[in-house]
């Protein structure tokens, strides 16, 4: 049901919540940047929103998981338009969407979209121009106001509907050819939004429907940075002649304790990648990204110290789901990409996938890279083992947070480092 004249639109937004605790002062854009928020969802135009019914809307919220305080900062952290810009000032990122869009037109011209976390809307007006039928922008966070008025000031009101709302509690009573959403955090999985892809699709895609990015791969490796420890750690030796490394243990707690989204190059990177986890938007469950493990091990390729471990990812653009024994388990898919590197490429074949790449040596994105940085780095010797393993999980204060854990050894000397990436 579309809404009527002066009609509400059935979502409510309260003042906005003081951030629970852990979150921090969503306030500033500089603190949201630290902790990695950028993405926004949400609206209540009274116009061209659809309306609910608010108990239907009560009896569906019971069944799925519940909007939580955490998720209502994190919602209303979205609604700063400067996140916005950031993103899409991210040539990188916002060309490989376009360009995806376009080499899958024949995949969208004529049929149903759903966005998921449709920010400012440029994603769906982008499938518009591609000639969709229809358009579910969906977001959660009040930027949904401002996309609705950008989709009227475009004059595509009669193909994309802006929906104010999580994924979980909005309606739509048709079935969706496509899902599109620019999902992936800090760290590919920090945020947790996939979740929110993961539900549209149960809920709505059609069998045989095409699902952008369709899979994801995040990968580590260790990593020497030198200057930066020098800058954060040796600089407390000798500050103006005068000795305050009594300063050292603090500064290392100070500059190491949590991840670190920095730009790095290829040049620091010690070996080849190990991939951590290989995603199929097609099939992942919620379930499977609660706890994500895996065991590593490296040579080191050169002599150098070892300051830490670099986490990237790749996501990839391929036509609609291939029946599930065509795609590569994540065990063939980690032996075939370790021993090539060639997943940080984009592909040259044009009927090869599409892939945005936040790799090192790859032209820098908004991501980064993300770096766990060790205390006191460790001494390597050219093909020296490092072994271990690394478990990445939500966090039970907040899923949006991602906790990880490391455990490592080199030269007969074991290590545990664990931090959260808030």
């Amino acid at each position: 049901m579309f809404p009527k004249e002066n009609s509400s639109n059935g979502y409510h937004t309260p003042p906005p919540p003081p951030p629970p605790p852990g979150v921090g002062n969503i306030n500033s854009h500089r603190e949201r940047a630290r902790r990695g928020t950028r993405r926004s969802r949400a609206s209540r135009d009274s116009i061209s929103l659809r309306v609910y019914d608010q108990q239907q809307q009560q009896q569906q919220q019971q069944q799925r998981a519940p909007c939580t305080d955490f998720d209502m900062a994190y919602f209303h952290s979205y609604a700063h338009l400067g996140i916005h810009e950031e993103m899409i000032k991210d040539r990188v990122r916002t060309e490989t969407y376009r360009e995806a869009i376009m080499r899958h037109q024949s995949f969208i011209a004529g049929k149903v979209v759903v966005d998921v976390g449709c920010g400012t809307g440029i994603l769906a007006i982008f499938c518009a121009q591609a000639g969709a039928k229809r358009v579910y922008a969906v977001d959660a966070s009040d930027i949904a106001l401002q996309a609705n008025e950008v989709v009227k000031a475009n004059n595509l009101s009669d193909v994309i509907v802006v929906l104010h709302g999580r994924v979980e509690d909005v309606e739509i009573n048709e079935q969706v050819d496509v899902i599109i959403s620019e999902w992936m955090g800090y760290m590919l999985l920090y945020e947790s939004m996939l979740g929110s892809v993961i539900t549209a699709r149960d809920r709505w895609l059609k069998p045989g429907g095409l699902i952008l990015p369709s899979n994801a791969t995040l990968y580590m490796a260790p990593v020497t940075h030198c200057d930066r420890y020098s800058g954060s750690i040796d600089f407390w030796r000798n500050v103006y002649g005068i000795d305050m490394s009594a300063m050292l243990s603090l500064a290392k707690q100070c500059a190491f304790e949590e991840p670190s989204v920095e730009t790095i190059t290829g040049e620091n990177i010690l070996t080849w990648p190990h991939v951590v986890k290989y995603i199929d938007c097609y099939s992942v469950t919620i379930g499977e990204l609660e706890t994500v493990t895996t065991r590593f091990k490296f040579n080191s390729m050169m002599r150098a110290p070892l300051h830490g471990f670099a986490f990237w990812f790749d996501v990839e653009f391929n036509g609609p789901a291939m029946p599930q024994s065509n795609y590569p388990s994540s065990t063939s898919f980690t032996d075939n990409h370790l021993v090539n590197g060639s997943q940080r490429k984009k592909r040259i074949n044009p009927n090869e996938a599409l892939v945005l790449s936040t790799a090192p040596e790859d032209p820098p994105t908004h991501w980064q890279q993300t770096l766990i940085y060790f205390y006191d780095p460790i001494e390597l010797e050219q093909d020296q083992v490092i072994e271990g393993l690394v478990t990445l999980t939500q966090s039970k204060e907040n899923a949006r947070f991602m906790n990880i854990h490391l455990e490592y050894t080199s030269g007969g000397r074991s290590h545990i480092k664990e931090s959260v990436m808030r």
